[in-house]
């Protein structure tokens, strides 16, 4: 199978990688409040922060912002989950 181009598909669909990395934080956010345990939610700050990270190439690109907005929003929504399997953690230390 050939290459379609010299360039990783990541960068040449920002947009794309972006749309997966939401996806992986998803999981990882909703592994975080089944199981709200230190690992599980450090996971998910990790895989937010590559979400992030996608999403400030997605937009320096300015690819598709229509998904870009509902992933950034979707991604919004997924830190104050996050935060929540947080708290509930703090919680139980105390």
């Amino acid at each position: 199978m050939a290459k379609h181009s010299d360039t990783s598909w990541k960068k040449d669909h920002p947009s794309t990688l972006f749309s997966n990395s939401v996806q992986k934080a998803d999981r990882a956010v909703k592994q975080a409040m089944s199981h709200p345990e230190e690992i599980a939610v450090e996971h998910a700050f990790n895989s937010i922060s590559h979400a992030e990270n996608a999403r400030s190439n997605a937009e320096q690109r300015n690819e598709h912002m229509d998904l870009v907005e509902q992933n950034t929003e979707h991604l919004e929504l997924m830190k104050q989950q996050l935060q929540e399997a947080q708290e509930i953690i703090e919680d139980r230390e105390y």
